[in-house]
């Protein structure tokens, strides 16, 4: 069955629009409980669900929470949380499901909804197909004693921040360490600077303070020039920006330089492999650059590289048994901390590397060269199979001939909206534009 509503992360779309809309996240959150009831093997089952600051978190909410409950399943509540909290807190409380109302790094009128199950990992796409189909039944409320009802954790943030805490080790701290924390206005607003400060850094918060429209709008790991500026005026040691709904993380150093998510990777998985605490190799992904692929080579570093997202690198992982992947995006997995990618988590990781190693970040990422990459969405009216049409496959091989070896060339469909994504990555960069800019244009011709 072809999954009409469920993306690489879940449902998502525009507010008001199919299928962000208030019935039919409803009959989304009945179909789960519904499909969840029937795999409980204790009783009634219980679900979480988090949000992200969007205005439309109110509505997405209360629409859930009645679909839930007119299944026969228990919610309980807790208000703005990162993802990843949703995801260890689902775990820790040993509940059936954990829901996040989130668009992630998307603007405000964008939201979605994505599921964990309750080991705090994605929900398998068995599942995901279950919901599909129980969406397309009719919508049958629980006998009234049935019903499921409703609860609010209160102490929901204090018990993440002691989580994300415990991933850092116990014999560092982050005394003497000033650092900018931009929280993108959204969900880890009121935790990320929280754990900074209690492990000892001295933290200048911007991005903290959501009004519901703001998240994301020029700040948080998708626009980090604000966390640029920020830490050359607050002659900051470093930046940690993380995005909407606190999965994502991009540093900057001291000078202003900024290391995205293939860089912050290798510095983890170089201490680690230092330290003997690497346990295999790393995952990344097709995006992943070359320049990152050839530092681990030369350390010996096995690499495999999966499909875009977050849930894929995960899949990998787990069948070569190793521990750390990551995207470029700034999604990092540290299996061995938690299920999921957690910008906080991931941040700590990179700190203790530095700490432990006694070496900046600019010293430790320094092994590592990114190749020019350039990205060009195409956004086209009608799906494209893009294997299979000539003029493009003409103008890939065209490419790839040019490039000669020393790159790559990359197109996917976009697993959210009608958007091709082109990329093109080698050597130099005048080569790498004028073929990325040369394929885009054939797809829009040809779209």
């Amino acid at each position: 069955m072809r999954r009409k509503y469920f993306g690489t992360d879940g449902v998502r779309g525009k507010v008001g629009t199919m299928p962000i809309t208030p019935d039919f996240v409803l009959r989304l959150g009945y179909a789960a409980g519904r499909v969840l009831a029937r795999r409980s093997a204790r009783g009634r089952p219980a679900v979480l669900i988090g949000k992200d600051t969007r205005v439309s978190g109110y509505m997405l909410e209360s629409a859930l929470e009645a679909g839930f409950a007119a299944a026969g399943v228990d919610v309980l509540l807790v208000g703005p949380l990162p993802t990843p909290a949703i995801a260890h807190l689902t775990r820790a409380l040993k509940l059936s499901a954990g829901v996040v109302i989130s668009a992630s790094h998307n603007p405000y009128d964008d939201n979605g909804i994505k599921f964990f199950s309750g080991d705090g990992f994605k929900l398998p796409d068995a599942v995901e197909t279950a919901i599909e189909r129980e969406l397309a039944r009719p919508l049958r409320c629980a006998p009234p004693a049935r019903i499921g009802k409703a609860r609010r954790i209160d102490d929901a943030a204090d018990r993440y921040v002691e989580f994300c805490k415990s991933a850092f080790p116990a014999r560092l701290d982050l005394r003497g360490l000033k650092l900018v924390v931009d929280c993108a206005h959204g969900a880890a607003y009121h935790v990320a600077p929280r754990v900074f400060r209690e492990l000892g850094a001295s933290v200048i918060a911007i991005g903290d303070k959501p009004d519901g429209f703001n998240i994301n709008k020029g700040c948080g790991a998708t626009h980090p020039q604000a966390l640029r500026r920020a830490v050359k005026r607050a002659r900051a040691n470093l930046g940690i920006a993380l995005d909407g709904d606190g999965d994502r993380l991009v540093m900057v150093d001291g000078d202003g330089r900024l290391y995205d998510g293939d860089q912050l990777l290798y510095v983890i998985a170089a201490h680690r492999q230092r330290r003997g605490q690497l346990k295999g190799g790393v995952v990344g992904t097709q995006m992943t650059n070359l320049g990152m692929e050839h530092a681990l080579a030369r350390l010996k570093i096995p690499f495999a590289r999966a499909k875009v997202g977050d849930r894929y690198v995960l899949e990998l992982l787990r069948r070569h048994g190793w521990r750390l992947g990551g995207e470029n995006s700034g999604h990092i997995v540290c299996l061995e901390r938690h299920t999921t990618g957690d910008g906080i988590v991931s941040a700590l990781q990179v700190l203790a590397a530095l700490r432990a190693d006694r070496m900046t970040l600019a010293e430790a990422a320094a092994p590592v060269t990114l190749y020019p990459q350039v990205l060009i969405n195409v956004r086209t009216a009608r799906h494209v199979d893009v294997s299979a049409n000539r003029r493009i496959r003409q103008a890939v091989g065209a490419a790839q001939a040019a490039l000669d070896g020393s790159g790559r060339v990359l197109l996917r469909n976009s697993g959210t909206e009608p958007v091709i994504r082109v990329m093109v990555e080698g050597k130099l960069r005048t080569t790498v534009n004028r073929w990325a800019r040369t394929i885009a244009g054939v797809i829009r011709v040809v779209t």
